[in-house]
């Protein structure tokens, strides 16, 4: 039996919950993973408590709403220090407020509460959602234990989000995103629109925006705005989230050519704005390779996305649309044939090159790569020329 569009979203904040549950029974450490091919969610654990969710369209815009609410004084965009890889930039900034005196553990608690409820209705929105499970270190995150939420808290904001699924979908509104942004149509007259309404329809506001900033309920705004949808006065497109702030990560690797001394590196995030310069993603687990890779391509004029953990990486590929992807065949918790033909699978990576990094080069490895999908192979670790040769054979300058 085939469920009807109206039913999915609670079929899935159901099973979200039968999940939980589990989790938060077993004091339980790791990321749980929902994903399909066009987004990837990832909720955090910690001793069976959930400490933050992260995923989706808008994850900066998201963050900027909940501060908006509860800490709007909270100067976060600061200069950020090193922050590790391995938690969430929001966890990392909240613990500094926290540490710095800046905002109190009430507020960073109510701000994971908003956050992880919004994460939780637009869960409920993703159609055919994959789940995984990665477990994880106790205590990395640095932040007080009473700001995690335990398991009645988890169910508290569940029911929110389902209540604002049901009010949603019985204002008819199912088939729509609040990551959507209402814009002005070009032929339309912007005389019908109130001076007061108009600055919200510049592409600069979501529905989740326009909420916050008018103090109603996303449905509310929705429902206020449709009659404008239906005479094409206004349309609703998909906009870009806000830009990261600039976050260094530090990453320690082994120079086997230095008496095997530590050094580090600095990877920065790709920012928003990517100028022209083509990107490559590396899908790697290794930061020796990573930090290779760096050296060879930036100088030769190309930008690097470096994705140590695939499924974890995969919303950032959704995000940036690589030029070419660099895939290692043997990755730990997957294989590089698997990742490869559910990129190919994924409609935005069909053409995309996609070049297998590995010490394996025989016909039988060609060949199953080429069964899912790979465009060719490449010596790991690659020499400058032959790594420079095979991406400006794929790259357009």
């Amino acid at each position: 039996m085939i469920a009807s569009r109206a039913e999915l979203p609670q079929m899935i904040l159901t099973r979200l919950t039968e999940e939980l549950d589990k989790l938060s029974k077993h004091s339980t450490n790791g990321i749980l993973i929902f994903y399909n091919h066009t987004v990837l969610w990832n909720l955090h654990f910690n001793d069976g408590k959930l400490i933050y969710a992260t995923g989706g369209m808008h994850p900066v815009r998201r963050w900027n709403r909940a501060l908006k609410q509860h800490c709007p004084n909270w100067d976060w965009n600061f200069e950020s220090p090193e922050l590790s890889e391995n938690q969430p930039w929001e966890c990392q900034l909240l613990a500094q407020g926290i540490s710095r005196k800046q905002l109190s553990a009430i507020q960073a608690k109510l701000v994971i509460r908003t956050i992880v409820q919004e994460c939780f209705f637009e869960l409920g929105n993703s159609k055919d959602l994959k789940n995984d499970w990665k477990p994880t270190q106790k205590d990395i995150f640095h932040l007080p234990q009473l700001i995690a939420l335990s398991s009645w808290e988890i169910l508290s904001v569940l029911t929110k989000a389902t209540n604002t699924q049901k009010k949603w979908q019985a204002a008819g509104l199912d088939h729509l995103s609040p990551c959507l942004a209402p814009i002005l149509s070009p032929t339309a007259n912007p005389q019908v629109i109130p001076d007061s309404e108009k600055k919200y329809f510049n592409s600069n506001f979501t529905l989740w925006d326009m909420a916050i900033e008018q103090e109603k309920s996303v449905t509310e705004v929705a429902v206020s705005i449709m009659p404008w949808v239906d005479k094409g006065v206004l349309e609703l497109q998909k906009i870009p989230d806000l830009p990261l702030p600039t976050i260094k990560q530090v990453v320690a690797v082994t120079n086997s050519q230095s008496e095997n001394k530590p050094i580090t590196f600095v990877q920065e995030a790709v920012p928003k704005s990517v100028e022209k310069q083509p990107l490559i993603a590396c899908i790697d687990d290794s930061p020796v390779l990573a930090y290779t890779l760096r050296k060879i391509l930036i100088p030769a004029g190309y930008q690097m996305l470096s994705i140590p953990e695939p499924m974890r990486g995969f919303s950032q590929l959704i995000e940036y649309k690589p030029d070419l992807i660099l895939l290692d065949l043997l990755l730990p918790n997957a294989d590089g044939y698997s990742i490869c033909k559910f990129l190919r699978d994924t409609p935005t990576f069909r053409n995309t090159p996609i070049i297998f990094l590995t010490e394996r080069n025989n016909p039988v490895d060609r060949a199953h790569a080429m069964l899912v999908g790979a465009t060719e192979f490449l010596g790991k670790p690659p020499q400058p020329e032959d790594l420079l040769q095979i991406v400006q054979k794929y790259i357009r300058q």
